[in-house]
């Protein structure tokens, strides 16, 4: 009954399929599941044991029981069953029977101050800070009895997760798909661009063997009632597009604690799931394929993240603040700053990247005016020039306990505010693409933006008497300078704001 509600076919006599005996990881969990469709007592068909647990254990958590309401629930709800029946008489019971499915969290504590977590086997003995000296756990009460930590990380194992992918037959012979299909020409897949191929070709020992994993992180601030949290969540690519963007595929990895943001801390939370990945790529972990009846050694690999822009400044490392707030350009950028606006802008830097003949390089009036554009787009460099550049910098000392800090020559030689733990994987600096931005939030901004600005809507709108004046300094658009009508300034209608009755059309 659960493996039929979870969509999974094991298929245990099914002999021929079977050559090798699965590792004992994989052995636990197929025993936990041939328990699955045991009835919670005999003759039942609506209930199996651990659809009973799974259910009673979500209870408890959505609704914060304690672990003796849930004793005194179960002890009440066992009165109700035959004298047969097979549920767990505790909550402990009820725990060491989900055990086996091996897909737990881990608890880390973390430093008040962000500076670092207690873990690793020196680190998880201490009671204070090693960076800061802060203590570990918050001051007891009269009514305390154990010690309460001040801030907590969720680390969700990555290994066990991906393993699981391969316990199921129909999941474990689509994880071959990248690799089976026949390319049409068409970019449907990540396995269709040009990042994919450039990994196979540099590490060819991973590739050769199709199992192995390709990974996307992404993460993104959550702020339930104010207080931000940081998910953490990575997808495997090796999927075909119609699965490995679904909800079953993606993979919660770390709970970032708040109430406030990283911000450039977010390195030390990362430690954990850094890693796992580590260890996956340099040993991997033993794992039973189930479509092919196998056990074998399956690495992964983490191909890019995927996030906003304020969090891939936090992720990259690059700033995305100030003038030099372009990871493309880099020192290379034209922007400036709007002297009324009071804001950065990169308006016309984009004519540099057009062909060098385009008849946009050579108009004066219609971008910057009397500006031509004859220069050359920025030269695109390698993981390994970025790296480079970054080995010679000092590295920050995270902790909010020292307050900003600041790398040497940064806003005007570079916008490095640290030097990212990506970088720490092995194969990090030979990614063709390291970090993507969102296109849900760019479309999102973009379309807001040019949608108040169009319907004139008050406070919203891009278009007021700042970006006018700006307007006036850097553009030819006379017919939207500001004009002054008996002494005070006004705003000409502009041909893109739609009138009254249009909004109304339009609403």
């Amino acid at each position: 009954m659960v493996l039929d509600a979870a969509g999974l076919d094991f298929n245990w006599d099914d002999e021929s399929r079977i050559r090798e005996e699965p590792n004992c990881d994989a052995q636990n969990f197929y025993d936990l599941l041939k328990n699955a469709d045991e009835p919670l007592w005999e003759g039942c068909d609506w209930h199996s044991r651990l659809s009973a647990v799974t259910q009673l254990l979500n209870y408890k958590s959505e609704f914060n029981m304690s672990e003796s309401l849930y004793d005194r629930l179960i002890s009440i709800i066992k009165g109700m069953l035959p004298k047969d029946d097979k549920l767990p008489e505790n909550f402990y019971r009820s725990k060491q029977m989900v055990k086996k499915l091996g897909l737990g969290y881990e608890k880390i504590h973390v430093c008040p101050n962000d500076c670092m977590l207690y873990y690793g086997e020196e680190d998880k003995k201490l009671r204070e800070c090693r960076i800061c000296g802060h203590s570990r756990y918050k001051p007891k009460t009269r009514s305390s009895k154990i010690d309460v930590p001040y801030k907590i990380l969720r680390h969700f194992p990555l290994a066990p997760r991906l393993q699981r992918l391969f316990m199921s037959k129909n999941t474990a012979q689509h994880m071959t798909w990248h690799d089976q299909r026949r390319a049409n020409g068409i970019m449907i897949h990540p396995s269709d661009g040009e990042a994919w191929k450039h990994f196979d070709d540099n590490y060819p020992s991973f590739s050769d063997e199709p199992r192995n994993i390709r990974l996307g992180l992404a993460t993104d601030r959550f702020c339930p009632f104010g207080h931000s949290i940081w998910p953490v969540f990575v997808t495997p690519y090796n999927l075909p597009p119609n699965m490995c963007m679904k909800e079953q595929y993606l993979f919660l990895t770390l709970v970032i604690p708040g109430p406030k943001s990283p911000k450039q801390n977010l390195d030390i939370y990362l430690r954990p799931l850094i890693d796992d990945l580590k260890k996956l790529w340099n040993v991997g972990v033993n794992t039973y394929d189930a479509y092919r009846g196998e056990n074998f050694i399956m690495r992964a690999a983490l191909m890019w993240t995927i996030n906003d822009f304020p969090a891939y400044g936090m992720l990259s490392g690059w700033s995305t603040h100030g003038n030099l707030a372009c990871p493309y350009c880099m020192e290379q950028t034209k922007s400036f700053r709007l002297p009324h606006s009071h804001k950065q802008c990169w308006f016309d830097c984009h004519r540099q990247f057009l062909p060098i003949d385009h008849p946009f390089r050579k108009q004066k009036d219609k971008f910057k005016k009397n500006t031509t554009e004859k220069a050359l787009p920025p030269p695109r460099l390698s993981g390994e020039e970025v790296w480079d550049r970054l080995r010679r910098l000092n590295q920050i000392t995270f902790g909010n306990a020292f307050g900003k800090q600041i790398i040497s020559g940064f806003g005007k030689q570079h916008n490095w505010a640290k030097i990212s733990i990506f970088w720490e994987l092995p194969y990090w600096s030979t990614n063709l693409i390291r970090h993507n931005l969102d296109v849900m939030h760019i479309e999102k901004n973009v379309f807001d933006n040019v949608f108040n600005t169009v319907m004139n809507m008050k406070g919203k709108t891009k278009d007021n008497p700042n970006g006018r004046m700006d307007l006036q300094l850097f553009c030819k658009r006379p017919e939207l300078e500001l004009t002054n009508v008996n002494g005070k300034l006004v705003m000409p209608k502009a041909s893109y704001s739609l009138s009254k009755p249009q909004v109304k059309e339009v609403c």
